[in-house]
C-alpha cells in the first residue's frame, strides 16, 4: 500500500538557497566567445527581394542558417528555393510581433553572454580537455519549438522561449500543448545560462536509457545537478532544479518526509517505470506530498545524496564523481535526513 505524506502548503514564505561554497577563480581562463544575433539579421531582410537576401543570410551563417530553415522551422529539403523562401517569409511575417517583443527584452544580450561565458570557464576549469563553443547564436523560432540547441562550435539560444513568464503567448493553446504552465514559468531571461549549461552537460554526459533502480536514477540526476551548481555557482538552487523559491524552501523543510516517501513505500530499488516517472523528470507536483509540492522530487533527493557523498569525499574531482557508479555513491553517502 502506498503511503501518502501530504505536507506542503502554499503559505511558505519566500526563501532560497544559494551556492555558498568557496568557488575557484576562473578569471585567468581565456575564452574567445561572441554572440551573433541571427534573429536581427533574419527579420531585417528586405522582404521585396527575400529569396536573394535569404541566400546571403545563409552564407553569413553557413552552419546555423541551414539548421534553422530545415530543422527549427521544418522546411522540406526537397522544396525548390522559391518555396523555401516563401515558407521562411511567411514565418517572418507571422512572428514579427514576437521579434519586436524580443528586441524590447534583449536589446543588450551582453549580460547573458557574460553569464554563459562564466559557465564555460568553470566547465573548462573542471574539465581541462573540454573544447567549449566559440559562438552564441540567438534566434526566434516557433513558439512550440526548442529553447536552446547546440550545433558544431555554437550554442543556439531561442529568445522566443525566454521572454518572461508573463508573456501573453505562453498562455496560448499552441504553447501549452508543448509547455505547460509549470514549465513556461521558467521562460525568463535569467534561465538562459541554466538552460545552456544543462544542454552542454547533456552533451558531455549523455543520459543512458536503461532500466536502473529508481535510487540509481535519482543519484544520476543528482550528479548532474551537483555539477550544474559548480558551473553556475552564483545561481540560486531553485533555478538549477526548476522549482519556485517557495517550493525549494518547503522541500528542504520537509526533506526527511521526502526521503521517507521513497523508503516507506519501498521505491528505492524499483525498476517499474510507471513508478519512476512520478519522481524523475518534469511534472507539476508530487501527488503524495500535496498540491503545492514540486515534481521531480527524486532528482532533489538524489542531489542531496550526492552532496553528502562529496562532503565525505572532498578530494573527489568532478570528473571522478561523474564516472563513479550511482550505487557506490548511494551506499557510501549513507544519506538519512
Amino acid at each position: 500500500m502506498r503511503i501518502i505524506v501530504a505536507l506542503f502548503c502554499l503559505s511558505v514564505i519566500v526563501a532560497s538557497c544559494n551556492n555558498a561554497e568557496k568557488k575557484p577563480d576562473v578569471s585567468n581562463i581565456k575564452l574567445a566567445i561572441s554572440t551573433q544575433r541571427f534573429e536581427r539579421d533574419l527579420f531585417g531582410l528586405d522582404t521585396l527581394n527575400f529569396t536573394l537576401q535569404l541566400d546571403l543570410l545563409q552564407a553569413r551563417y553557413p552552419a546555423f542558417g541551414e539548421n534553422f530553415i530545415y530543422t527549427v522551422l521544418g522546411a522540406d529539403p526537397k522544396w525548390p528555393a522559391d518555396s523555401v523562401s516563401a515558407y521562411v517569409l511567411g514565418f517572418v511575417n507571422s512572428y514579427r510581433g514576437i521579434y519586436d517583443s524580443s528586441e524590447a527584452v534583449f536589446k543588450d544580450f551582453a549580460p547573458y553572454e557574460k553569464e554563459i561565458k562564466s559557465g564555460l570557464q568553470y566547465l573548462k576549469y573542471y574539465f581541462p580537455n573540454y573544447t567549449p563553443p566559440k559562438k552564441i547564436v540567438t534566434f526566434i523560432g516557433p513558439m512550440n519549438g526548442i529553447g536552446v540547441a547546440a550545433a558544431e562550435d555554437m550554442i543556439c539560444v531561442g529568445l522566443h522561449l525566454h521572454l518572461g513568464k508573463d508573456f501573453s503567448l505562453y498562455r496560448s493553446a499552441l504553447v501549452r500543448e508543448t509547455y505547460p504552465d509549470y514549465v513556461s514559468r521558467r521562460f525568463t531571461p535569467d534561465y538562459i545560462a541554466v538552460d545552456c549549461m544543462k544542454l552542454l552537460l547533456q552533451d558531455l554526459y549523455p543520459e543512458k536509457q536503461e532500466d536502473r533502480p529508481l535510487v540509481e536514477q535519482m543519484v544520476q540526476q543528482g550528479k548532474r545537478l551537483f555539477l550544474l551548481s559548480k558551473l553556475l555557482p552564483n545561481t540560486e538552487e531553485y533555478k538549477l532544479i526548476g522549482y519556485t523559491k517557495e517550493q525549494l524552501k518547503a522541500v528542504y523543510e520537509h526533506e526527511a518526509a521526502v526521503w521517507d516517501l521513497f523508503v516507506q513505500n519501498n521505491f528505492l530499488q524499483t525498476i517499474d517505470n510507471n513508478i519512476i516517472k512520478n519522481y524523475i523528470g518534469e511534472s507539476p507536483k508530487t501527488q503524495e506530498l500535496g498540491e503545492a509540492s514540486p515534481g521531480n522530487i527524486g532528482s532533489f533527493a538524489g542531489w542531496q545524496i550526492v552532496k553528502k557523498f562529496m562532503k565525505k569525499n572532498s578530494d573527489y574531482s568532478l570528473q571522478k564523481l561523474m564516472t563513479t557508479d550511482a550505487e557506490t555513491i548511494f551506499q557510501q553517502a549513507k544519506y538519512k535526513p
